[in-house]
């Protein structure tokens, strides 16, 4: 059977988590449908062992970088489109179709990827009240691909040569596209899960933060509105909706203190990633 698409996960020590996440991804699928390879970079784990499974390549390398592990998936993967999928994504086998469907159907280049689904239910009533408001902010509304997968078509992935050298190769890429050549597939979804407490929330987003500030802006093919028009605009969506106006100090201040974390930590090469998920998953 030939493979309708390549799928590159680079994974570091993420051996509690990247079998869930090919079990789920591959739970339907036929043998050889998905050419899956999972690039574990400078793990002292078992992520090479836990990704083991039929039908998933496993390559190793030593230095420890999701950017480098993203150009080695490339490297050995040769069916377009082609998904980029962290290890600790939640999809499944019918939203990968979906993409694969979406992406094959088109001959200009694109990009793509289900629709964004945030799992807070584990974490405290700050962060849920955070993703209350989150969720009608403009990041979510202008065709956002990434925060764990994005896809591509040929045409598409000639957009860029090897990855760059960034934290944010997700933004790196959804940028590479104006909003009318993204893909978002609104009737699937994936799953990302949010932070346990605020504390851990402030520093996820504050990598996040350093990490968009590292593209150049000149570099980046989709102008978005301004800040001040995208909280505005936030504001007022929020004014509409009385029950959710408790919610809206847990979100400025989880806002402002990522922002504010992310200036004092500017330069940090640390990757700053979220713990809390994968001391869950280990226990």
């Amino acid at each position: 059977m030939t493979a309708i698409m390549s799928v590159v996960v680079p994974a570091h020590d993420e051996g509690p988590l990247v079998r869930r996440t090919l079990e789920r991804m591959l739970g339907s699928a036929a043998a050889g449908e998905f050419d899956v390879v999972v690039v574990a970079n400078g793990c002292s784990d078992d992520t090479a062992v836990q990704a083991a499974l039929p039908g998933v390549r496993v390559v190793e390398i030593a230095e420890r970088s999701k950017t480098a592990a993203l150009d080695a998936g490339d490297a050995v993967s040769s069916t377009f489109p082609r998904a980029y999928v962290d290890a600790d994504v939640d999809i499944s086998t019918d939203a990968l179709r979906a993409v694969a469907r979406a992406l094959s159907a088109e001959s200009d280049a694109r990009v793509a990827a289900p629709r964004l689904r945030v799992d807070a239910s584990s974490s405290s009533a700050p962060v849920r009240a955070y993703y209350a408001i989150w969720a009608l902010s403009e990041y979510r509304a202008a065709g956002h691909v990434g925060s764990g997968f994005y896809a591509v078509n040929a045409a598409g992935r000639e957009r860029w040569g090897r990855f760059p050298g960034v934290i944010a190769d997700d933004r790196f890429v959804q940028q590479r596209f104006l909003p009318d050549e993204r893909l978002c597939l609104e009737e699937h979804s994936f799953t990302v899960q949010a932070s346990r407490d605020m504390a851990t929330h402030i520093a996820r987003g504050a990598r996040i933060e350093r990490g968009n500030a590292e593209l150049p802006a000149s570099a980046q093919l989709a102008e978005q509105a301004t800040a001040g028009r995208r909280y505005t605009t936030l504001l007022a969506r929020v004014a509409t909706r009385p029950l959710l106006w408790p919610c809206l100090p847990f979100y400025v201040y989880g806002f402002g203190a990522a922002k504010l974390q992310a200036r004092r930590s500017a330069g940090a090469t640390a990757w700053a990633r979220d713990e809390s998920v994968r001391t869950a998953a280990r226990a």
